[in-house]
This record gives C-alpha cells, structure tokens and sequence, in this order.
C-alpha cells in the first residue's frame, strides 16, 4: 500500500508508467480497501486494464453494485470490467430503478453497449443526443460497441427514426458511410439540423441543395455550412440576398443593440438557436468597439462621483470572465460593456445615467434590458436559452 501511495502522491504528477506496471494483486486489493482515497483507487482500477486478477473479480463487482460506493471508482470499475457478461442483469436493472451516484447510470448503459445488449440503444440514443459532451461521448461509444456486435443496419432498424436523437444516430451512420448528409439540413428538430449542418463536407451539393431546399430554415443552414467551408463572404452574402436576407425579428431591438449582440453571440451558435443569427452576422459588419473606460471615467469625475479604478467583470465577482467592467460611485456599481457604448447600473435613477448619457454613452434601462433576444440560445449557468439585452449586454460566466 505504501509503494501505491508512493506512486500516486497528494501533491505532484502520478508515475503512471511504474503503476501500470505494477503487481495487479496488489492494485486490486488497494482498490477494494474502502479506506484507501478513492481518487487513488481509481486510478488503481485504470491501471488493472487488460489485467484484472481473476479472484478479485467478485469483489471489484461488489463495490461496483454498492451505491455508498464512490461514485467515480464504480465508473472506473465498469469500464475495467465491461465485458463480463454476469454484470448484465445488474446493468439492466439500472436502467428500470435507477442509480444515486452521478454518472453511473449513464456508464451502466455504455458497458451494456460494449456488452452488446441491443435493448440498450434507446438509452445510448439518447445520450448520445445530449448537449454535454461528456455524456455524448459515452453515448457514441455505446452506440459504436453495438454496431460492431451487430452492425449498423440491426441498430438503425431497432433504433427507427421516430425521436429527433434516433435521427441523429441515423445521420452519424449516414455521415460515417460517406453518404451525403445535406437532406438532414431540413430534419424538423433544429439539433438534428445543426448536428447537419457542422457535418456537410461538401461545398456542390450545398449549393445544389440550396436551389431545392424544402425549407426557408433548411437553406439559411445550407448557407451557414458552405460559408464554413469555404469562408467567401462575397458568396454568402450573395445568397443571403437571394434568399431575402431572412432575419428575426426581435419586438424593441433596435439596429444599434441588434448588430452588438449578434456579431458577439452569434458565432458561439448552440444548436437549439435559429440559423438566421449566424446568417446575420456572416452578412453584416460588426460595431467598432472602443475601448470607454476612460471616457467613462472622465465622465463620472466630472460630474463630482469619484468613481473607483475599473476591475473586470471577473475580478469583480472573483472569478470567471464577462463582457463588461465595473465602475464603483459610492454605492452604486456602473457596469461598462465592452461590446459598445452601453452602461447600466441598478438604480435608473442614479445621477451617474445623467452624467453619461450627456458624455454619448447609452444608459440600458429596465425596459430595454428585459427585451428577450428569442432564438438566440446561449450558454449561460448550465442553461442553452435565449437571455435578455441587459445579460448579453453585461455578461458574466464563473
């Protein structure tokens, strides 16, 4: 246990060559002491791959199946022993009952996968649909044990294309065999669309699409994925126009907020947005966007508010980054965005708005900062969803 401590120190850099190297008895009883730290159990239990001691099995599945067990020495455990076919039963019981432990459900179903249990697609669809990536991943590589036991057309045929996230293994297949993909542009769930759209390779039958495009939605992507292939503006912006340069319309966004918000928003593009955002700013020029702090900073000094230096939006809330800096007036925080001339602050009424305004800065107030920018879907705190003006404009993400 000492030379396993040794190798796994609490401070500094694992000697991973020594640990897979060494005796797997001995790797696998430090992996069933429960009162061994479980970050080095784990680690333990990656280091038994390909060399699991035959009578340890039955103990390294007990703590497998113990629910007070930690939850990412179960995984560790599942991946090391997926393919012993005795866990089977307990995999699928999983998946009618549950699991407390975060992520094991998830890397039960994967194991039946590897295990090549067909009655686990459904579950590995979806997952596989997911917008985190790491449960995309385990998804996919479910889905992709099971086309090796069985072959693709065993897991499409029992999959079907009723849900949106069976379509979508559909279209991975489709992609996989070299088939063109441009039909799924036009797919009604906009993930299967987008998941289309970041596929398409081939810029002719994009533009053979687009002449043919069952739908407005479906040729603004087609548009999107050429320019990606190709980046010729002049191009994009000549089939923007032919397609009537179709925007969203957002009730109270004005030209001056819309062009701010798209040109930063719209490039990060979650797939549940609508493609017209990305069009838009593929077809527009973006706003200057000067540095103001200092201007803001005379502004605030002249009018007798002895504003504090300027921090960061990050170094404001200690942590994470945003798209504006904080000024502090006494008891008041001016928030300055880097993405134009727009301030904020919580009290409207703050004689900092007056001050400003007059030195050419736009004052966002409670009004326009509510205006929902809809179908512009951001990140933002574990949530895709469209956000109002004020959170675009004076965003923060720890």
């Amino acid at each position: 246990m000492r030379k396993i401590n040794m190798l796994i120190p609490e401070r500094g850099q694992p000697d991973t060559v020594a640990l897979y190297a060494h005796d797997p008895d001995a790797l696998a009883r430090y992996v069933l002491d429960t009162g061994n730290a479980w970050w080095r159990r784990r680690m333990c239990a990656q280091a038994l791959a390909g060399r699991v001691p035959e009578a340890r099995v039955p103990g390294l599945v007990h703590r497998i199946r113990d629910e007070e067990e930690t939850a990412e020495v179960r995984i560790a455990l599942l991946d090391l022993l997926a393919g012993r076919t005795e866990l089977l039963p307990w995999l699928r019981e999983v998946e009618r009952r549950g699991d407390g432990s975060y992520g094991v459900a998830e890397a039960a179903l994967k194991a039946r996968g590897l295990l090549g249990d067909r009655t686990a697609a459904p579950g590995l669809s979806t997952l596989a649909a997911s917008p985190w990536q790491r449960w995309q991943e385990i998804g996919e590589a479910g889905l992709d044990a099971l086309v090796e036991h069985h072959g693709a057309d065993a897991i499409l045929a029992d999959l079907g294309e009723d849900r949106p996230e069976d379509r979508r293994f559909a279209l991975r297949t489709w992609h996989r065999a070299g088939r063109d993909v441009t039909p799924y542009l036009a797919d009604p769930d906009r993930g299967v669309a987008y998941f289309a759209q970041s596929l398409a390779a081939d810029p002719d039958r994009l533009r053979a699409f687009l002449n043919e495009a069952p739908a407005p939605e479906a040729a603004v992507r087609a548009a999107c994925a050429l320019h990606r292939l190709t980046e010729d503006t002049a191009e994009t912006r000549r089939i923007d126009e032919r397609l009537g340069s179709p925007r969203t319309e957002v009730d109270g966004l004005d030209e001056e907020l819309r062009r701010a918000i798209v040109h930063e928003y719209a490039p990060w593009y979650e797939w549940q947005s609508d493609p017209r955002w990305l069009l838009e700013a593929l077809c527009t020029e973006p706003p200057g966007r000067p540095d103001q702090l200092a201007r803001v900073t005379t502004a605030l000094t002249a009018a007798g508010l002895a504003p504090e230096p300027p921090v960061s939006a990050g170094d404001h809330h200690q942590q994470g980054d945003g798209t504006y800096h904080v000024i502090s007036c006494g008891n008041e925080d001016i928030r300055i965005s880097t993405l134009g001339r727009f301030v904020t602050g919580h009290d409207d009424r703050h004689p900092a708005r007056r001050a400003l305004e007059d030195a050419g800065f736009r004052w966002i107030d409670g009004a326009a900062g509510s205006i929902q920018v809809t179908g512009l879907c951001v990140y933002y705190f574990g949530r895709r969803e469209p956000l109002s003006v004020d959170t675009l404009l004076f965003y923060w993400q720890d």
